[in-house]
Protein backbone atom coordinates (compact mmCIF):
# COMPACT_ATOMS: atom_id res chain seq x y z
CA UNK A 1 0.00 0.00 0.00
CA UNK A 2 2.96 2.37 -0.05
CA UNK A 3 2.65 5.41 -1.47
CA UNK A 4 -0.96 5.47 -2.93
CA UNK A 5 -1.66 8.54 -1.58
CA UNK A 6 0.78 10.51 -3.64
CA UNK A 7 -0.15 9.38 -7.31
CA UNK A 8 -3.81 10.99 -7.17
CA UNK A 9 -3.15 13.65 -5.00
CA UNK A 10 -0.50 15.23 -5.96
CA UNK A 11 -0.81 15.42 -9.97
CA UNK A 12 -4.15 17.58 -9.06
CA UNK A 13 -2.38 19.98 -6.52
CA UNK A 14 -0.09 21.36 -9.68
CA UNK A 15 -3.01 22.13 -11.30
CA UNK A 16 -3.80 24.69 -9.09
CA UNK A 17 -3.08 26.63 -5.99
CA UNK A 18 -6.12 27.97 -4.93
CA UNK A 19 -7.64 25.57 -2.13
CA UNK A 20 -11.43 25.42 -2.94
CA UNK A 21 -10.59 24.18 -6.38
CA UNK A 22 -7.89 21.90 -5.70
CA UNK A 23 -9.91 20.59 -3.11
CA UNK A 24 -12.91 20.21 -5.90
CA UNK A 25 -10.68 18.89 -8.19
CA UNK A 26 -9.64 16.24 -6.08
CA UNK A 27 -13.06 15.02 -5.11
CA UNK A 28 -13.97 14.58 -8.58
CA UNK A 29 -11.66 12.72 -9.45
CA UNK A 30 -11.68 10.56 -6.39
CA UNK A 31 -15.37 10.09 -7.55
CA UNK A 32 -14.45 9.28 -11.09
CA UNK A 33 -12.06 6.73 -10.82
CA UNK A 34 -14.15 5.24 -7.59
CA UNK A 35 -11.32 4.92 -5.25
CA UNK A 36 -10.77 1.61 -6.30
CA UNK A 37 -7.30 2.10 -8.39
CA UNK A 38 -5.80 3.53 -5.63
CA UNK A 39 -5.31 0.10 -4.06
CA UNK A 40 -2.93 -0.59 -7.32
CA UNK A 41 0.29 0.13 -8.44
CA UNK A 42 1.64 -2.04 -10.66
CA UNK A 43 4.66 -1.68 -12.89
CA UNK A 44 6.00 -3.92 -16.19
CA UNK A 45 9.59 -3.71 -14.79
CA UNK A 46 11.56 -7.32 -14.03
CA UNK A 47 12.76 -7.12 -11.02
CA UNK A 48 14.71 -10.67 -10.33
CA UNK A 49 13.75 -13.98 -11.76
CA UNK A 50 13.74 -17.43 -9.99
CA UNK A 51 16.46 -18.64 -11.91
CA UNK A 52 18.86 -15.67 -10.32
CA UNK A 53 17.60 -16.87 -6.95
CA UNK A 54 19.02 -20.56 -7.96
CA UNK A 55 15.36 -21.48 -7.97
CA UNK A 56 13.81 -23.96 -11.43
CA UNK A 57 10.61 -22.06 -12.31
CA UNK A 58 8.18 -22.87 -15.23
CA UNK A 59 6.53 -19.84 -16.40
CA UNK A 60 2.31 -20.18 -16.42
CA UNK A 61 -0.13 -18.21 -18.51
CA UNK A 62 -3.75 -18.84 -17.69
CA UNK A 63 -6.66 -16.85 -19.96
CA UNK A 64 -9.42 -15.25 -17.82
CA UNK A 65 -13.24 -15.58 -18.73
CA UNK A 66 -13.09 -11.94 -19.59
CA UNK A 67 -10.27 -12.02 -22.13
CA UNK A 68 -7.21 -11.37 -20.06
CA UNK A 69 -4.19 -13.07 -19.79
CA UNK A 70 -2.06 -13.97 -16.69
CA UNK A 71 1.29 -14.72 -15.98
CA UNK A 72 2.37 -17.01 -13.00
CA UNK A 73 5.31 -18.42 -11.85
CA UNK A 74 5.48 -22.74 -10.58
CA UNK A 75 8.30 -22.85 -8.13
CA UNK A 76 8.57 -26.73 -7.83
CA UNK A 77 9.74 -28.20 -4.27
CA UNK A 78 13.74 -28.53 -3.87
CA UNK A 79 13.83 -31.43 -1.93
CA UNK A 80 14.27 -35.06 -3.17
CA UNK A 81 11.18 -36.14 -1.73
CA UNK A 82 7.90 -35.68 -2.99
CA UNK A 83 6.80 -32.19 -2.11
CA UNK A 84 5.45 -31.87 1.32
CA UNK A 85 2.24 -29.47 -0.04
CA UNK A 86 1.66 -26.25 -2.59
CA UNK A 87 1.80 -22.74 -1.59
CA UNK A 88 -0.60 -20.04 -3.66
CA UNK A 89 1.23 -16.95 -2.77
CA UNK A 90 -0.98 -13.65 -3.62
CA UNK A 91 1.39 -10.39 -3.59
CA UNK A 92 0.81 -6.91 -2.36
CA UNK A 93 -0.25 -3.76 -4.10
CA UNK A 94 3.02 -2.71 -5.74
CA UNK A 95 5.40 -3.45 -8.88
CA UNK A 96 5.00 -6.97 -9.49
CA UNK A 97 5.67 -10.45 -8.62
CA UNK A 98 9.42 -10.50 -9.52
CA UNK A 99 9.60 -7.42 -6.26
CA UNK A 100 7.56 -9.65 -4.27
CA UNK A 101 9.63 -13.12 -5.15
CA UNK A 102 11.57 -12.95 -2.10
CA UNK A 103 9.34 -13.38 -0.06
CA UNK A 104 8.28 -16.95 -0.72
CA UNK A 105 11.81 -17.93 -2.46
CA UNK A 106 12.73 -20.01 0.59
CA UNK A 107 9.78 -22.59 0.16
CA UNK A 108 11.14 -24.92 -2.46
CA UNK A 109 14.09 -25.89 -0.50
CA UNK A 110 11.27 -26.67 2.37
CA UNK A 111 9.39 -28.84 0.55
CA UNK A 112 6.66 -26.76 -0.95
CA UNK A 113 6.00 -25.96 -4.62
CA UNK A 114 4.83 -22.45 -5.05
CA UNK A 115 2.07 -20.90 -7.29
CA UNK A 116 2.53 -16.93 -7.23
CA UNK A 117 0.26 -14.99 -9.95
CA UNK A 118 0.16 -11.30 -11.00
CA UNK A 119 -3.34 -9.87 -11.26
CA UNK A 120 -4.38 -8.35 -14.33
CA UNK A 121 -1.97 -4.75 -15.09
CA UNK A 122 0.77 -6.08 -13.08
CA UNK A 123 4.45 -7.85 -14.83
CA UNK A 124 3.21 -9.85 -17.73
CA UNK A 125 0.08 -9.72 -17.31
CA UNK A 126 -3.25 -8.00 -19.36
CA UNK A 127 -5.19 -5.43 -18.68
CA UNK A 128 -6.29 -3.00 -16.18
CA UNK A 129 -6.42 -3.71 -12.21
CA UNK A 130 -9.24 -3.22 -10.01
CA UNK A 131 -10.77 -4.88 -7.15
CA UNK A 132 -13.37 -7.04 -9.11
CA UNK A 133 -10.69 -8.36 -11.29
CA UNK A 134 -8.16 -9.19 -9.52
CA UNK A 135 -10.37 -11.12 -7.41
CA UNK A 136 -11.51 -13.31 -10.40
CA UNK A 137 -7.84 -12.92 -11.36
CA UNK A 138 -6.62 -14.87 -8.03
CA UNK A 139 -9.59 -17.19 -8.55
CA UNK A 140 -8.63 -18.42 -11.93
CA UNK A 141 -4.96 -18.99 -10.08
CA UNK A 142 -6.38 -21.39 -7.84
CA UNK A 143 -8.48 -23.08 -10.47
CA UNK A 144 -5.36 -23.60 -12.28
CA UNK A 145 -3.64 -25.05 -8.69
CA UNK A 146 -7.26 -27.35 -8.43
CA UNK A 147 -6.75 -29.10 -11.61
CA UNK A 148 -2.97 -29.36 -11.52
CA UNK A 149 -3.40 -30.92 -7.90
CA UNK A 150 -7.00 -32.27 -7.38
CA UNK A 151 -6.30 -34.45 -4.82
CA UNK A 152 -7.16 -33.76 -1.42
CA UNK A 153 -3.89 -35.59 0.35
CA UNK A 154 -1.88 -33.11 -1.42
CA UNK A 155 -1.81 -29.91 1.09
CA UNK A 156 -2.66 -26.68 -0.85
CA UNK A 157 -1.82 -23.16 1.40
CA UNK A 158 -2.96 -20.08 0.64
CA UNK A 159 -0.56 -17.22 1.47
CA UNK A 160 -1.81 -13.72 1.19
CA UNK A 161 0.43 -10.60 2.13
CA UNK A 162 -0.86 -7.06 2.11
CA UNK A 163 -3.76 -6.63 -0.51
CA UNK A 164 -2.81 -10.13 -1.52
CA UNK A 165 -4.52 -11.07 2.36
CA UNK A 166 -7.31 -8.76 1.34
CA UNK A 167 -8.13 -10.47 -2.06
CA UNK A 168 -7.08 -13.92 -0.16
CA UNK A 169 -9.87 -13.87 2.45
CA UNK A 170 -12.63 -13.04 0.17
CA UNK A 171 -11.43 -16.08 -2.42
CA UNK A 172 -10.72 -18.42 0.31
CA UNK A 173 -14.40 -17.94 2.06
CA UNK A 174 -15.59 -18.71 -0.93
CA UNK A 175 -13.67 -21.93 -1.67
CA UNK A 176 -14.72 -23.01 1.84
CA UNK A 177 -18.40 -22.07 1.53
CA UNK A 178 -18.87 -23.70 -2.01
CA UNK A 179 -17.06 -26.62 -0.77
CA UNK A 180 -14.68 -26.70 -3.84
CA UNK A 181 -12.10 -29.17 -4.64
CA UNK A 182 -9.37 -29.85 -3.48
CA UNK A 183 -10.11 -28.10 0.29
CA UNK A 184 -7.80 -25.89 1.29
CA UNK A 185 -5.06 -26.85 4.42
CA UNK A 186 -4.43 -23.07 5.65
CA UNK A 187 -4.70 -19.93 5.01
CA UNK A 188 -1.82 -17.42 5.92
CA UNK A 189 -2.35 -13.07 5.66
CA UNK A 190 0.66 -11.27 6.72
CA UNK A 191 0.50 -7.65 7.01
CA UNK A 192 -3.39 -7.62 5.71
CA UNK A 193 -5.89 -4.80 6.35
CA UNK A 194 -9.32 -5.74 7.18
CA UNK A 195 -11.22 -4.16 5.12
CA UNK A 196 -11.06 -2.31 1.49
CA UNK A 197 -13.34 0.45 2.51
CA UNK A 198 -11.70 0.69 5.99
CA UNK A 199 -8.16 1.10 4.89
CA UNK A 200 -9.64 3.46 2.25
CA UNK A 201 -11.06 5.82 4.62
CA UNK A 202 -8.25 5.75 6.98
CA UNK A 203 -5.41 6.49 4.32
CA UNK A 204 -7.89 9.59 3.28
CA UNK A 205 -8.30 10.46 6.98
CA UNK A 206 -4.25 10.92 7.13
CA UNK A 207 -4.14 13.14 4.59
CA UNK A 208 -5.43 17.05 4.98
CA UNK A 209 -6.51 17.46 1.12
CA UNK A 210 -8.83 14.67 1.71
CA UNK A 211 -9.96 14.47 4.84
CA UNK A 212 -13.21 16.04 4.57
CA UNK A 213 -13.81 13.35 2.17
CA UNK A 214 -13.00 10.16 3.25
CA UNK A 215 -16.24 9.30 4.07
CA UNK A 216 -18.11 9.95 1.02
CA UNK A 217 -15.13 8.95 -0.79
CA UNK A 218 -14.30 6.03 0.72
CA UNK A 219 -18.24 5.01 -0.04
CA UNK A 220 -17.05 4.92 -3.39
CA UNK A 221 -15.58 1.37 -2.65
CA UNK A 222 -17.30 -1.86 -2.54
CA UNK A 223 -17.60 -3.25 1.38
CA UNK A 224 -18.68 -6.64 -0.27
CA UNK A 225 -15.38 -8.03 0.09
CA UNK A 226 -14.30 -6.84 3.73
CA UNK A 227 -11.78 -9.27 5.35
CA UNK A 228 -13.76 -8.82 8.85
CA UNK A 229 -17.38 -10.10 7.25
CA UNK A 230 -15.65 -12.67 5.71
CA UNK A 231 -12.87 -14.13 7.65
CA UNK A 232 -15.38 -15.66 9.95
CA UNK A 233 -16.60 -17.93 6.73
CA UNK A 234 -12.96 -19.98 6.24
CA UNK A 235 -13.84 -21.66 8.86
CA UNK A 236 -12.54 -24.84 9.71
CA UNK A 237 -9.63 -24.24 7.56
CA UNK A 238 -7.18 -23.17 9.71
CA UNK A 239 -6.15 -19.43 9.97
CA UNK A 240 -2.80 -17.82 10.96
CA UNK A 241 -2.50 -14.30 11.22
CA UNK A 242 0.46 -12.19 11.35
CA UNK A 243 0.89 -8.63 11.58
CA UNK A 244 3.83 -6.16 12.94
CA UNK A 245 3.74 -3.97 15.83
CA UNK A 246 6.28 -2.01 13.17
CA UNK A 247 4.10 -2.24 10.56
CA UNK A 248 4.01 1.79 9.34
CA UNK A 249 1.54 0.82 6.28
CA UNK A 250 -1.37 -1.08 7.46
CA UNK A 251 -1.76 -0.45 11.12
CA UNK A 252 -1.39 -3.17 13.52
CA UNK A 253 -5.08 -3.20 14.29
CA UNK A 254 -5.82 -4.48 11.14
CA UNK A 255 -4.53 -7.57 12.15
CA UNK A 256 -6.16 -7.64 15.37
CA UNK A 257 -9.29 -7.13 14.05
CA UNK A 258 -9.22 -10.20 11.29
CA UNK A 259 -7.50 -11.97 14.26
CA UNK A 260 -10.89 -11.38 16.81
CA UNK A 261 -13.34 -12.19 13.67
CA UNK A 262 -11.87 -15.04 12.58
CA UNK A 263 -12.71 -18.48 13.65
CA UNK A 264 -11.36 -21.18 15.58
CA UNK A 265 -8.82 -23.04 14.48
CA UNK A 266 -6.49 -20.01 14.26
CA UNK A 267 -3.18 -18.65 15.43
CA UNK A 268 -1.79 -14.98 15.70
CA UNK A 269 1.92 -14.08 15.11
CA UNK A 270 2.92 -10.55 16.39
CA UNK A 271 5.98 -9.42 14.70
CA UNK A 272 8.36 -6.66 14.57
CA UNK A 273 9.56 -5.76 10.96
CA UNK A 274 8.57 -3.19 8.73
CA UNK A 275 5.58 -4.12 6.00
CA UNK A 276 6.07 -6.50 3.65
CA UNK A 277 9.57 -7.67 5.22
CA UNK A 278 8.21 -10.57 7.83
CA UNK A 279 10.26 -13.69 6.02
CA UNK A 280 13.98 -11.97 5.95
CA UNK A 281 13.72 -13.08 9.69
CA UNK A 282 13.91 -16.73 10.08
CA UNK A 283 12.41 -17.22 12.90
CA UNK A 284 9.11 -16.09 11.36
CA UNK A 285 9.74 -18.14 8.65
CA UNK A 286 10.31 -21.17 11.00
CA UNK A 287 6.22 -20.22 11.91
CA UNK A 288 5.08 -20.46 9.29
CA UNK A 289 6.67 -24.21 8.50
CA UNK A 290 5.46 -25.39 11.85
CA UNK A 291 2.09 -24.10 10.98
CA UNK A 292 1.71 -25.42 7.58
CA UNK A 293 3.57 -28.81 9.06
CA UNK A 294 0.76 -29.34 11.70
CA UNK A 295 -1.86 -29.22 8.37
CA UNK A 296 -0.35 -32.73 8.11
Amino acid sequence: MAGWHSRVFLMNFRLSKRPTQLILLVFIALLQTGCSSVFFYPDKVTYITPDRLNLEYEDIYLDTADGETLHGWWLPALTEEPAKGTVYYLHGNAQNVSAHILNVAWLPEQGYNVFAIDYRGYGQSTGAPDIEGALHDTETGLRWLAERHPENDHPLFLLGQSLGGGLGIALASEWVQRSEQPQLSGVILDGTFSGFRLIAREKLGEFWLTWPFQIPLSWSITDDYEGVDRIANIAPVPVKIIHSARDGIIPFHHGMRLYEAAEQPKDFLRTDTPHGATFVLPAYREAVLEFMDGAF
